[in-house]
Parts: C-alpha cells; structure tokens; sequence
C-alpha cells in the first residue's frame, strides 16, 4: 500500500504536529504517521489508572507560553480548539536534607521573604537574579524561536547590550558556579540548583549559566503552567486543527526506511512494507540515533554519520505514577503545604555529583534530585471524587549493572526506598492514600517510546556541545538534513527537548521559505 501527500511527517510528537500545522495552514496536504498507539510523543495524558487521566511525560508547559504559537494564538488553538493553561500557586515547594523547605510564589515579594528566612543577602540576591534576566530575557528567548542562522546570534545580540560582557560571561560558566557564586545559603543554594536541573542537563557543565535565570524567571513569572485536562490537550488541539484542515494522522507505524530516489528523500516505508511518499517534502521527529541507520551511510555524508555517532543522548528519567487520596504534604515552617510542583533537593554539590554520575552512565540509589507533580490540585478533574495524580521523577542510568534488563527485578524496591525519601518531608503520602502505582524504568521509557532513547526524554544533551548550531551535528542545525528533500524537526534540533513547540515552529519557517512561501504571512510574523 502506498500513500501520497504533499508533505509525509515521520512522528506526532508535539513539535512535528506543529510543523504539519503551520504547513497546512499554508495549503499543503500534510500525512502524519507515528509508532505510538496515540499522538503526542512526550506531550500526552494517558488513562494510566481507571479513570485518573495522567500526564505520562510532560506537565508543565510554561516555556511554549512564550512561544507565538501560544502567545499570539496563531493557529487559533486557544481561542477556536479550547486549549487553556492554569498557572498554580504556590509555584514550588521544595524541602531540604535538614527537613526544612523553602515555598516559592508568585508574589515575588512573598518568594523573597522565603529566601530571607535563610539569608538577607540572598534575598536581595534573588530578587536582582530576576529583575537583571529581565533585562535580556526577550534578546536571549528569541533566538530560541527562530532557526540557527536566521538572524542574530545570542552572542551578537549580548555584544550589543550595556552589560553584554556580564551575561557572557554567565552563560559560558556552569550554573553551580553561578549559584555559588550569587548565594551564600546551603538552603538557598539547593533550592537554585533544583530548578536549574529541571531540564536534565549536569549543572556543573561549562555553558549551563543561564539555566540558574532562565528556569526561575520564567516560573516567577507565570509558573509551572499547566494545560486543563492535561498535557495531552495541547495534542487535542493541534490534531483539531489538522483533521479540520486535511492532514491524515495514523498511529502505530513504526517507520525503518527512508525512501531514496536520485540521492533524494521522496518517502517513508514502514516496517510493514507501506510506504508514503511525499510531493515536496519528509519531515522527521525520528531521533538521529536512529535516523541516521535508515538510510545508507554514504547518503550522510562522514561528518554527519560521524555527529550522529557522538551525539550525547541525554539523562534517563525514571518515574512513578501514583493513583491517591491524597496530594503529598510537605512539612514547612507555616505547617502543611502542597504544590502541583514540589520535591526533594539535596545539597548543591550532591545534586552535581549525582548529575554528573548518571549523565556518564552510573547507576545510582541516591536521588538527590526528585521532583514530584501533583497538577489534580489545580486541576480535579483528572481525577474522580476528590482523588489525586502524583508523579515522581528522577533520574538515573540506562544500565543499573548487568544490563537494561535488569530493572524489571529492582525498580520497585527502588521506588519504595524513593517513598520512604519523600515520606520524611511529607508524611501524610503513605501506602493507605494510595490506591495504585506505575513504575517506569528508564527501559521502560525507551520501549514506551523508541525516540526516548534509553530513557532521555529531552531529545539529547542540551549541554554547550549539543546546542544550537551544534544540534543535532554540526553543520546541520537549520532543519535540513544531508539528504535532499528530508528535514528534521523535534528534541534533537534546536533549542531542545522540553515543550516548547519551538523546533516545530522553527522547522516549518524553514521548509516554507525552500518551499518559495513567506513564512510571515502563514506565522503572521512582525
């Protein structure tokens, strides 16, 4: 069987719905296929317990709220597909070794006082930290929404401002030495090196500086927003958008060939033997990792067989998902307090070491680092009759000894010694308030999701040799693969994985303009 469309797109993940959806905006006849049973790659919210509608990847959504597709509601999503966003309050609860914890709120006045509990310094320190980002935050984020090479550089941008020097110098250094050098607290110190770690990168790695303003500012502002209903409704929305407009999406194809004609990419084939073939163009969110094995090695190229090779696939995430009756409860010094996003921070230099240990592959039993998601308290309609959803993230490594498969033996007890972890800052979560739980290994993960691969949800490293003009390989970052005619898209092209819509957005400016189309007028850009 053969299929034929003006555009084929090889996954359904959040970034490629957003290619296919500007790109049909423009009038192409997009067909979207993908390996998973459901659309929405990282981005969905499955029904993991009878009735309990659980985000099984993404939650929070804050950095696509400054995305055009959100902010300025280009496709309509939000005021014609019923997508909307909740912004809870408190924005974080985060609890310390020494049982104490440090509550983080919208009112950036309250948030200060939080940090002047332990440190005055520190809390002038925090409320400059926000008000300098502000500053550069517009320069630094639109180079984030844009594609490598299509305008200004950060750099160049920075070379232009007043204190231009200061924040290179920033974002070239490690965000522990930025916390360390800005805060004097051990308290304060963890709680910054928490947030800083949110998108999984080492924080003791040379380029990862800004990630100390980027993910506070950001939270401060609007804070860990979340769609109603669940990650899954931005999926809602953009397959809304597509199926009104005549793309076609079809699930569980799992795609192992690029069709190749005259050294171009004209189509996908399936490893049922179906094929798409596509008029213009194939869009892909397939990883590089595997990517780069569906087509012969010299179709590539060397430099690029060579970038895929070493391109660094990220820190594993290990989680659990809790059906309960009630949201945790972490010991503060006013009593009881709960968070749709709360955790366990252990000190700044345990947080590094553990990073770093897991980064090069390490198994480990600490979890210094643990970040728990309860968005039913914000958003009860999750769940039935006044229940919860509790998600409980770490990270930890592909192999734990004796290969992947191992984890099927000891991730359970695993879990349980994470329990007894958050049990002691918040002990109203015990086995009676919960009704049923999911462990994910980071094998667990990858097989779930093959473009996970083992287990790194984010798309790759986002570290200083894996960004920008070096995502996915050097040479190769401005959504034009190798191969005539194949673009890419997704966590492995710039900025990143997390959900953002950022790759997708950027990868469909790309393919308009090959295509002789303004992408100003499909985007309605300024």
């Amino acid at each position: 069987m053969t299929q034929t469309a003006d555009i084929v797109i090889a996954g359904a993940g959040h970034n490629s719905l957003i290619t296919a959806a500007y790109l049909t905006a423009a009038g192409y006849q997009c067909a979207i296929v993908d390996a998973r049973p459901i659309p929405g790659g990282g981005a969905t919210t499955e029904e993991v317990f009878p009735g309990y509608m659980v985000d099984t990847c993404s939650t929070g959504h804050t950095l696509i709220q400054v995305n055009p597709l959100i902010r300025k509601d280009e496709l309509g999503l939000v005021s014609k597909y019923g997508l909307s966003y909740i912004d809870p309050d408190p924005v974080e609860v985060v609890a310390f070794p020494d049982g104490e914890a440090l509550t983080m709120w919208l009112d950036i006045d309250r948030t200060v006082s939080e940090f002047a509990r332990y440190s005055e310094k520190d809390a002038a320190a925090y409320r400059r930290l926000v008000e300098e980002y502000d500053e550069v935050k517009g320069v630094l984020g639109a180079t984030r929404f844009r594609p490598v090479g299509y305008g200004p550089t950060a750099a160049d941008l920075l070379a232009e401002h007043p204190r231009g020097n200061i924040w290179m110098r920033r974002s070239m250094m490690s965000a522990r030495d930025v916390i360390l050098h800005e805060f004097e607290d051990p308290h304060t110190r963890a709680f910054m090196a928490w947030m800083a770690s949110q998108t999984a990168v080492p924080i003791d790695g040379a380029g990862t500086g800004l990630l100390a303003y980027q993910i506070v500012s950001g939270r401060q502002a609007r804070s860990w927003s979340i769609p109603a209903g669940g990650s899954g409704k931005l999926i809602d929305a953009l397959v809304g958008y597509l199926t009104d407009n005549g793309a076609t999406i079809e699930c569980d194809v799992v795609v192992d060939e690029l069709i190749l004609e005259g050294g171009r990419c004209v189509g996908i084939r399936s490893e049922d033997g179906r094929e798409w073939r596509a008029k213009e163009a194939v869009v892909s969110t397939i990883h590089v990792k595997h990517l780069v094995d569906m087509a012969p090695a010299e179709a590539w190229g060397e430099e690029f067989v060579f970038g895929a090779e070493t391109y660094h696939v990220g820190v594993p995430f290990f989680a659990a998902y809790f059906a309960s009756s009630e949201a945790p409860e972490f010991t503060t010094h006013v009593g009881p307090q709960a968070a749709v996003s709360a955790g366990v921070a252990g000190w700044i230099d345990d947080q590094t070491r553990n990073a770093r240990k897991v980064s090069d592959g390490e198994f480990t039993e600490q979890w210094p680092f643990l970040l728990v998601a309860t968005p039913t308290l914000a958003d009860p309609g999750r769940a039935p009759g006044g229940n919860h959803t509790v998600k409980m993230v770490t990270f930890n490594a592909y192999d734990p000894g004796g290969g992947p498969g191992r984890w099927a033996a000891i991730k359970e007890g695993l879990i349980d010694r994470q329990l007894e972890t958050l049990r002691r800052h918040a002990p109203n979560f015990t086995d009676a308030v919960i009704h049923d739980r999911l462990v994910k290994s980071p094998l667990d993960i990858e097989q779930q999701n093959r473009h996970m691969v083992h287990g790194a949800p984010h798309g790759g490293d986002r570290g200083i040799g894996y960004s920008g003009a070096q995502r996915p390989v050097p040479g190769w970052a401005q959504h034009r693969m190798p191969i005539p005619g194949l673009y890419q898209t997704g966590g492995t092209t710039h900025p990143g994985g997390s959900i953002t819509g950022a790759p997708g957005r950027n990868a469909a400016m790309v393919l308009l303009g090959d295509l002789g189309r303004d992408p100003g007028e499909v985007m309605g850009l300024d």
